[in-house]
């Protein structure tokens, strides 16, 4: 899933924080009512993966339609797009305050429009409007955060915003647990989420705007009432000379970048260092989504069921454990990132991630290899009419086992006392489905039988554990120190942009690979574009761990050059001379 405004922090400034806040709650009340946009970025990213399950059981043309499963997922994504768009504008032109507040009201609409949709379509645009809330709050969570924040705890703080993230994708697995005996299910899931944006309007209705958005407007009294409330009487005039210089550096960088943003597009393409800061900001940023991440996010518990786990609270289930699992990660990379390196860290990472990929592709593909036969005898006995017509029409029907029958959109109605042995291919209608429960068999229709199943649970496991801390978060952090100062705010927006772009061709077409490669050819592909990602990575990346902003500046013009290639240059150099 996307984590960003993830912002480096050590252990010293998490403890410092802890002291402040503890001494100044005021400050944590900021914190905490702009970081409830970050839990519901996590929340409405994550929940669709579970209500997917029991939106396809009310709406039989969901279920028998990949491509409307794939647009209700990714349309929230495609909302973010816009939505971050509108929400730079919205943020200089309004103030921070007022985009939070925009996206509260979308949140709210969003959850009302799906909690109530009569049909597929209304869920669609419900997601839209959802995504649009997603993209604003993305940006402008982060931002209040960092800009009401005391300088020295002003990383830990932000920080905490990537956990709310994945946090909030937590709790959007457990909320779908609990309502999945609940009459509405999916209504409920979905519904929930309106409440913690209620919740964040009414605080951020009663907080101030950001203090570096008020000076930029020239309310300097307006600011300084703020920050009174912020830092101690020792340390105010401090603070309020740092923001004012800050200010006017700005202010003199967007005289020389120009404000529109066809002048800042042109001047940054056209510079060296910046260009090469894109390069490594983008190729990182792209990777992060082309390694697969999202489809484990938005289609888990369908995971789960491709993997042999037919009850849709089992395959709930499961997928809180990867979800928790990207959490911890996030805590880890707090504590690692700063010591090892992004670079490195992302490296290991993404070694960890082609060989879990490789894994779960093999795993697959046993399970699809051996997969429960098919009985002709077993499907007769529901009836000519109930049988599979593609198996009726078949010229070799006792070559078929289940995933066969899959394939030709049937159900595969296990063999009753052991799910192993030869069962029936139906044809996938809610009578059958019936039959087959009324039976007491286990109907399956996303995955078959296997006794591989676990594997796969533990290889996603694995997958999380070694994507969160490197992938997970050092992309964002790469893309805050990569760039020149004056070019900071377009070039992370371009690499953002490209992260979204990447998450929605992603989201918008894992079912449909699915379909057409099977779960093991999928997840290979995916191996094969994080070996694509991790040569980007180890040609295109420099480390900016521990490193000035100035000397990134002078890396990037001297350009970047990974050490293996430096030596075996050199030695190839001293052979020529």
């Amino acid at each position: 899933m996307v984590e960003s405004g993830v912002s480096k922090a050590d252990k010293v400034e998490f403890t410092e924080c802890w002291n402040i806040v503890w001494t100044t709650p005021y400050i944590m009340k900021l914190a905490f009512a702009a970081g409830i946009g970050g839990l519901l970025f996590g929340y409405d990213t994550g929940v669709i993966s579970g209500a997917l399950l029991y939106i396809r059981e009310d709406f039989r043309d969901v279920d028998k339609k990949t491509w409307l499963q794939e647009t209700i997922v990714s349309m929230a994504v495609a909302g973010a797009i816009f939505g971050a768009a509108i929400g730079g504008w919205v943020n200089d032109r309004f103030g921070r305050k007022i985009s939070i507040l925009a996206a509260d009201v979308l949140f709210f609409i969003g959850a009302l429009v799906m909690a109530v949709a009569p049909a597929p379509w209304m869920i669609v645009i419900g997601r839209v409007f959802v995504g649009l809330g997603v993209g604003m709050a993305s940006m402008t969570a982060p931002l209040y955060i960092s800009e009401a924040s005391p300088a020295k705890i002003r990383g830990a703080l932000v920080s905490t915003n990537g956990f709310l993230i994945t946090g909030g994708q937590f709790l959007s697995y457990l909320i779908n647990l609990a309502f999945t005996k609940a009459p509405g299910t999916w209504r409920w899931m979905l519904g929930v989420a309106g409440v913690p944006a209620l919740i964040q309007f009414v605080l951020m209705l009663m907080l101030p705007e950001s203090p570096r958005w008020l000076y930029r407007q020239n309310k300097v009294d307006e600011a300084r009432a703020i920050l009174e409330k912020i830092y101690p009487a020792n340390e105010l005039e401090e603070e309020m000379n740092l923001l004012r210089q800050s200010v006017e550096s700005e202010k003199a960088e967007e005289g020389m970048i120009g404000k529109d943003m066809i002048s800042r597009l042109r001047g940054a393409f056209s510079n060296k260092i910046v260009r090469r800061g894109l390069y490594a900001g983008i190729a990182v940023q792209v990777a992060q989504q082309f390694v697969g991440i999202n489809t484990v996010m938005y289609y888990s518990p369908t995971i789960v069921q491709f993997a042999g786990f037919a009850s849709k609270s089992t395959a709930l289930a499961l997928s809180l454990v990867t979800s928790g699992l990207n959490a911890v990660g996030s805590i880890v990379s707090m504590a690692f990132v700063d010591k090892y390196g992004r670079r490195r860290l992302m490296i290991i990472s993404m070694f960890g991630i082609i060989s879990c990929l490789v894994a779960l592709a093999i795993v697959f593909f046993q399970a699809a290899l051996h997969a429960p036969a098919v009985s002709p005898v077993e499907s007769a006995h529901f009836g000519g009419n109930n049988t599979c017509p593609a198996l009726t029409s078949a010229g070799s029907p006792a070559n078929w086992n289940c995933m066969d029958c899959l394939k030709q959109k049937c159900g595969f109605c296990a063999y009753g006392g052991n799910e192993y042995l030869p069962g029936a291919c139906v044809a996938d209608e809610e009578t059958t489905e019936d039959l087959c429960g009324g039976e007491h068999r286990t109907y399956f229709k996303n995955g078959c039988p296997s006794k591989f199943g676990w594997l796969a649970v533990l290889f996603l496991g694995l997958y999380i554990i070694t994507y969160s801390p490197g992938m997970g978060t050092a992309p964002w952090i790469v893309n805050s120190e990569i760039y020149p100062l004056r070019y900071r705010g377009i070039g992370g927006g371009i690499a953002a942009v490209s992260n979204w772009t990447a998450n929605l061709f992603v989201s918008l077409t894992f079912l449909t690979l699915t379909e057409h490669l099977g779960s093991a050819g999928t997840f290979l592909l995916f191996a094969g574009f994080s070996i694509l990602g991790l040569i980007a990575i180890f040609l295109l990346v420099p480390e900016t761990k521990g490193l000035a902003f100035e000397e990134v500046e002078k890396m990037l013009e001297r350009g970047f050059r990974p050490r293996l290639l430096r030596k075996k240059s050199s030695k190839k150099h001293a052979m020529n001379t």
